[in-house]
């Protein structure tokens, strides 16, 4: 394993935080939207009984896995906690009083929930066949900050969980159990059980001396023994980059061994339903006055606007993303899917990349920024008619599940090229139907 333990920590916890915070804050990140007045999506535990009286989620999640080699592990807990955020106004007669919004030379506040990272690390802890109960508690309090005009008081209701570890083998390993239980006084209302729920619960795991056994491809040793490893809410997986066993992610969003962000992404958007391009450029498109509207409801949502109000140029274009495969040589034909491999099954995709293969034209290697003539031959629609004799340049090369190769160009005297480039929306031609340009033959169109 050649990267460092405190590479696969971040590694893991990039992740982890992804999970913690999906759904915190969706899209259009104000809080007169719908969605952002039913939030808190995933790994929810609220107080006993809440789920049964219809006022929150249910208490618990449990997890098994399979330890290798080993004697101890180290679990890190993590959960938000809810803060409750009261705007208030200072009155000379009364002092302060609540007010839906607060707003000031400096800025406005919404009455709003926040919320508050916890995290409970614990162990070593023995894998000795021994029951470990543990506490998991995140403190009430309360913070005043003074602002222009008036205060913003902060309160966060105590919120009591309990950890419990036990293992036992199982065809020479360790099974695992883990199991997370919030277990405060029973909720009097839906407020008070959001207020003390634990939010996003989900744990990281670390080895002492040996390895974490994959659940999703276990050895052919360790099969039975994975089918036996019983999953509530949630579901562990390898964390650190792929080739690391020796942590572990229980999440109660369904992730694949070694997940990780992707690295064009360098902002939290909370919304991993969407894309983060499109995400930025719906943010680009608020007016100035839902812009403020965001600002004021959340910190976070403001560092959202403010992140895409920043974005330049190049690391907008970033967030397109690309398909690579570091096994792959650089800059060959289109290759064949792997034998035995189907047209749909994903590793097929991962034979090819459209931005660097290249398609043989009357012996011309023809791969992106290749320059052609667009020889029309099919006159699919009027457009075959206008292009007709133009030159273009090649953006890339395709193969449909048939084996019908195509080339997407876009045409040089375009006024839209730019942007068709830059959304991706290419006109496609056979590999017969454009003509490869010499270096000397001008790239001007008739």
């Amino acid at each position: 394993m050649t990267s460092s333990r405190a590479s696969r920590w971040d590694h893991t916890r990039a992740v982890a935080d992804a999970v913690l915070y999906e759904g915190y804050l969706l899209y259009p990140y104000r809080a007169t939207s719908s969605k952002n007045q039913s939030r808190w999506q995933f790994g929810v535990l609220g107080p006993p009984g809440a789920a049964t009286a219809g006022l929150g989620e249910d208490d618990s999640l449990a997890a098994q896995f399979l330890v290798d080699g080993a004697q101890a592990i180290t679990l890190v807990v993590r959960f938000l906690q809810l803060q409750r955020r009261q705007a208030q106004c200072q009155l000379a007669e009364v002092g302060f009083a609540p007010v839906a919004e607060l707003t000031t030379p400096a800025g406005s506040w919404l009455t709003w929930d926040e919320a508050v990272e916890c995290e409970r690390p614990f162990g070593p802890i023995a894998l000795d066949g021994q029951r470990h109960t543990l506490p998991v508690v995140a403190d009430s309090a309360i913070d005043i900050e003074f602002v222009d005009g008036g205060r913003l008081v902060r309160e966060r209701r105590e919120v009591r969980g309990e950890l419990t570890v036990s293992s036992e083998t199982d065809a020479g390993l360790h099974r695992v159990s883990i199991h997370i239980g919030n277990i405060g006084v029973a909720a009097a209302d839906k407020d008070d059980a959001i207020t003390r729920s634990m939010i996003g619960t989900h744990v990281i795991a670390e080895v002492v001396g040996g390895r974490f056994v994959s659940l999703l491809e276990p050895p052919p040793g360790a099969v039975d023994a994975a089918s036996r490893c019983n999953q509530y809410r949630c579901f562990p997986v390898l964390g650190g980059p792929p080739g690391a066993d020796d942590m572990l992610l229980v999440s109660p969003i369904i992730l694949y061994d070694h997940p990780e962000v992707a690295e064009q992404t360098n902002a939290a958007l909370y919304d991993c339903t969407e894309i983060d391009e499109i995400l930025t450029l719906r943010v680009m498109t608020m007016t100035d006055e839902e812009k403020a509207q965001a600002r004021a409801t959340d910190p976070r949502a403001a560092q959202i606007i403010d992140h895409c109000d920043a974005m330049s140029p190049d690391a907008m274009a970033r967030l397109h993303g690309a398909l690579r495969d570091p096994h792959r040589p650089p800059m060959g034909l289109i290759p064949e899917i792997p034998e035995g491999v189907d047209w749909w099954d994903p590793m097929a995709d991962n034979a090819v990349r459209p931005e660097i293969d290249a398609v043989l034209v009357n012996g011309v290697r023809v791969a992106r920024d290749s320059r052609v003539r667009l020889r029309p031959k099919r006159n699919a629609d009027a457009q075959d008619i206008f292009v007709a004799g133009k030159t273009a340049r090649v953006t890339s090369v395709h193969e449909d599940v048939e084996g019908n190769k195509h080339v997407g160009v876009v045409v040089d005297d375009d006024p839209a090229a730019d942007l068709h480039e830059w959304y991706g929306r290419y006109l496609y031609f056979s590999p017969d139907e454009i003509e490869p340009l010499q270096v000397a033959e001008p790239t001007t169109n008739p």
